[in-house]
């Protein structure tokens, strides 16, 4: 498994999340169905933050060597992100198997990385020959 490459997918699909969400949290809100408060948007655009952040944090250590002892923390926070978030998709749904195919589409992909950021948390880095 290339780390750089799952690292990479990671920092762009979490910094387009994080920039929808941080400057067009009214529209994502329509979309979802739900009222467009103050503190619904506020909320929105606090989760914009986090996810553009964490894309950065990915995009920072793409290069480094992941996973074993390495770069540890960066693998734990990306794969507790990524196993809470999966899980409580699939939660949600298993309950609602109608719901739509974007829900069913994040769902798979939070779910992809998951696995592949356990792998990275607990398998022993290989470095890349040039």
């Amino acid at each position: 498994m290339n780390t750089k490459i799952i690292m990479t997918l990671a920092a762009v699909i979490l910094g387009a999340a994080g920039i929808a969400l941080t400057f067009m949290p009214d529209a994502l809100l329509d979309y979802a169905g739900m009222e467009a408060s103050e503190t619904a948007l506020l909320l929105m655009q606090i989760l914009g933050a986090l996810y553009f952040a964490f894309a950065m944090l990915n995009w920072m250590s793409k290069g480094s060597l992941i996973g074993g002892i390495y770069n540890r923390p960066v693998a734990v926070a990306n794969m507790t992100h990524f196993l809470i978030a999966g899980l409580a998709l699939v939660k949600v749904l298993m309950s609602n198997p109608n719901a739509s195919y974007l829900m069913w589409g994040v769902g798979v992909v939070y779910s992809l990385f998951a696995v592949c950021f356990g792998i990275i948390l607990f398998r022993h880095p290989v470095a890349e020959t040039k």
